[in-house]
């Protein structure tokens, strides 16, 4: 065991002003997935940097999933290096940088600048998600047992507030004259920077510590891993509800890149439409988060996400069929609405079946199923879209749906199931 660098000490008091900072950064990272990944830059990068390629779908979606391919296997020694180092803060805050300055970049990738454009995105979404992880590292330093609900709901709720607020200006920007698009990246990658300042005032409680003799980074790091291989078999309904998570987060995750492109490729909407539907569909997910909390605690999870899960199959089910702008208006409250409501009722799922005392742990298995769920989604709604129409991708990717629903319907998950 390794031993510590300086005598035990006690932690000092939590402020206000830290939990405010650390809210800060989900209120700036927001603005990330949601000018880049969903809304403005996906559609510029499909029409316009490769010039309406049909394999342009399939490059996005595959460059998408390299870069949560890279998170998987940098994320638990980056963890076990800043915990050792006890430098979570230093690390957050060169994510963040790192991620802001490759999303500015992309001003620079015009037409036919398929690669500058796929490893600038690839870079940044390295660094985002690096930086979300570590960002919830510092959650269970900065809440108690009794107050961990409602701090992470503030972090929630401010990273809807962040991407309604980048929304905005984007539509700003892009009403203010043409051939302004580029510019909504470099105004994403500078509210990155200026809304995560205040998370500065996060501090960094953990202490250095050294490693103990032939301990390596690498086995630090996938210490991890290794644990999950062995400890999940023994949790039979928590691994099975990470099989239905898998399932409906890939065709999530697929919505999420994709939703942008299909609506402009689809139905020609513009923009300034898209960004209007996003704001609408912002809206819808605070709705569906907050009804279908209270759906679950009265009736349980497994009604509350089944219900959600058949929203999603609906959604996507219509979208296949739609063919006006009207319709895929009311497609994305619906799709709002379902989606606040699975990935708020996944998190508290596997809070119901986390064993006492290993949440850190158990929300790192958590995360790990989330971006693998991106590896397999995103790509393959990308190539079946560049080869047999964004219509059929849609309704292929409401099949993960479907396959999540029927996984999680053999599920007993009551309000008080076992964690075992």
């Amino acid at each position: 065991m390794a031993s510590s660098t300086v005598s035990p000490f006690e932690p000092p008091p939590v402020r206000r002003r830290e939990i405010f900072g650390w809210c800060c950064y989900d209120f700036a990272n927001s603005a990330f997935t949601t000018i880049i990944i969903t809304v403005v830059f996906a559609p510029w990068f499909i029409g316009v940097i490769a010039a309406g390629d049909s394999r342009a779908p399939g490059w996005w979606g595959t460059a998408l999933a390299v870069s949560q391919v890279a998170v998987i296997l940098v994320s638990p020694l980056l963890g076990a290096v800043a915990d050792v180092t006890a430098r979570k803060k230093v690390f957050l805050m060169a994510m963040a940088f790192g991620c802001a300055i490759a999303t500015m970049l992309l001003w620079f990738a015009g037409a036919g600048d398929l690669w500058l454009a796929l490893g600038l995105v690839v870079v940044a979404n390295i660094a985002f998600s690096l930086g979300e992880n570590l960002c919830a590292s510092f959650l269970p330093e900065i809440s108690t047992p009794a107050n961990v609900g409602r701090i992470s709901a503030y972090g929630w709720s401010f990273g809807y507030l962040g991407g309604l607020l980048s929304l905005v200006l984007a539509l700003a920007i892009i009403s203010s004259g043409p051939g302004r698009v580029p510019w909504t990246f470099v105004m994403t990658g500078g509210f990155f920077l200026v809304a995560c300042l205040p998370t500065l005032m996060l501090r960094e409680r953990a202490r250095r510590r050294d490693r103990a003799p032939g301990e390596t980074w690498l086995r630090l790091g996938w210490g991890q891993l290794r644990t999950m291989v062995h400890e999940l078999p023994r949790h039979r309904l928590l691994l099975g509800f990470f099989a239905a998570m898998l399932c409906f987060m890939a065709g999530l995750t697929a919505i999420v890149a994709f939703a942008a492109p299909f609506a402009t490729e689809v139905l020609a909407m513009t923009q300034a439409e898209i960004i209007k539907l996003f704001v609408v569909l912002q809206l819808a997910g605070v709705v569906g988060a907050w009804g279908f909390g209270v759906l679950q605690d009265r009736t349980g999870p497994r009604i509350a996400l089944a219900v959600s899960l058949g929203q999603w199959i609906v959604v996507c089910a219509w979208a296949a069929a739609c063919t006006t702008k009207v319709e895929f208006y009311l497609i994305g409250a619906l799709a709002g609405a379902a989606m606040g409501s699975l990935q708020s009722g996944g998190r508290a799922v596997v809070a119901l079946l986390t064993p006492p005392g290993r949440a850190g742990e158990f929300f790192g298995y958590w995360g790990f199923f989330a971006k693998l769920a991106a590896v397999i989604g995103q790509p393959i709604f990308g190539w079946v879209a560049a080869w047999q129409g964004y219509r059929t991708a849609v309704g292929v990717n409401g099949g993960f749906f479907l396959l999540g629903l029927i996984i999680l319907l053999t599920l007993r998950l009551q309000a008080g199931a076992s964690r075992r």
